[in-house]
């Protein structure tokens, strides 16, 4: 297995995405899209002793948020399993394993092959602490696609799981990909995904309990009917995606977000973690990028800066924001304000 491993965090909507299809294009580089962001049971992240067969379980139990969203005819573009209507498992009937949505069809067109390929040698495997696991898994997936350079894992919404990853795997290094605040949360305004988290959070509020995972059959009475349905996992997605949710609501949420991922990220050596600025990687991609290797251990090949660089084609991607009339832009940056102050210290130091 290579023995070097990172982990890109952010906050989503933050051109992580856009990464993930650029690291892929290293050989030398073992690309893991959206993995803990697909397998989320919470033993995933622990020092908890799994078998072979409970580890195989975990990577396959689909994820019920994944198939809910693709169900319901409202499947973001990273639901990369959902492209094919060939393949064989499907939201509706089987539900779709949690590495076949979106980390297997990153690596190989035969996602349901390499499933196969994977279940009796993964499911034979002795019992022990899950980030032993998962590094076994790291090294089989390195090997089959020959990524002997190093190990790359991206999943969105990941800054809040820095300090459980640098415990789990404290060889890692860990990049920071942030985004200009407003056109970030101006992003999560638009995807359906990012706008069930303050739908979900009122549920929760309206029911009295400081999370959406407290919810019991008992609180449905409380929930107005217009919210009910994304408690059910059949609604139409014109439900989230019509409801009013001023923007600041998704500033403040950048912004919460950025302020605790960069303290937990200044919690680590100083070694082990740097930042990438998504709008630099857009207008200078082969500099970035070859800081990027440098940082994760391979060679900034000429080829792969090549073939990045036509891959990361700025036009529209920036400033999307400042194309907002004043009367939103405004309170957008304002609730922005305190998380880009916090970037601005990250740069500084």
């Amino acid at each position: 297995m290579p023995d070097k491993l990172t982990f890109v965090v952010g906050t989503g909507r933050c051109g992580s995405t856009a990464l993930s299809a650029v690291v892929n294009l290293h050989p030398d580089i073992l690309s893991l899209n959206e993995l803990f962001a697909s397998v989320t049971d919470p033993v995933a992240l622990t020092e908890e002793p799994l078998s072979g067969t409970e580890f195989w379980t975990l990577l396959t139990t689909p994820n019920w948020v994944s198939d809910t969203l693709v169900r319901n005819g409202a499947p973001p573009s990273e639901f990369l399993y959902n492209r094919r209507p060939e393949w064989r498992y499907s939201a509706e009937t089987t539900g779709i394993p949690a590495i076949s949505m979106m980390v297997l069809p990153h690596l190989t067109d035969d996602p349901d092959g390499l499933l196969d390929e994977l279940e009796p040698r993964i499911s034979a495997w002795p019992a022990r602490p899950a980030p032993l696991q998962w590094q076994a898994f790291f090294s089989v997936l390195a090997d089959r696609f020959g990524a002997t350079g190093a190990v790359v894992e991206r999943s969105g919404l990941s800054l809040g799981n820095v300090g459980r990853l640098h415990a789990l795997f404290p060889q890692a290094r860990f990049v920071h990909l942030y985004r200009s605040g407003p056109d970030c949360a101006l992003s999560m305004s638009r995807h359906i995904a990012f706008r069930m988290i303050p739908m979900m959070l009122e549920i929760a509020e309206r029911c009295g309990v400081d999370s959406p995972y407290e919810l019991t059959a008992e609180h449905f009475a409380q929930i107005p009917p217009d919210l009910a349905p994304l408690l059910t996992g059949t609604y139409d997605p014109a439900l989230i995606m019509d409801r009013p949710i001023p923007l600041p609501v998704f500033g403040d949420m950048w912004s919460r977000w950025i302020v605790d991922g960069v303290r937990n990220l200044e919690e680590l050596p100083a070694g082990i973690r740097t930042s990438l600025s998504y709008e630099h990687l857009l207008a200078e991609p082969r500099e970035e990028l070859t800081r990027l290797a440098a940082f994760i251990g391979v060679e900034a090949r000429p080829d792969w800066l090549e073939a990045a660089a036509r891959l990361l084609d700025g036009d529209g991607r920036r400033g999307s924001a400042g194309r907002l009339d004043p009367a939103e832009l405004e309170p957008l940056r304002a609730s922005c304000a305190e998380g880009t102050a916090a970037l601005a210290g990250t740069a500084a130091a």
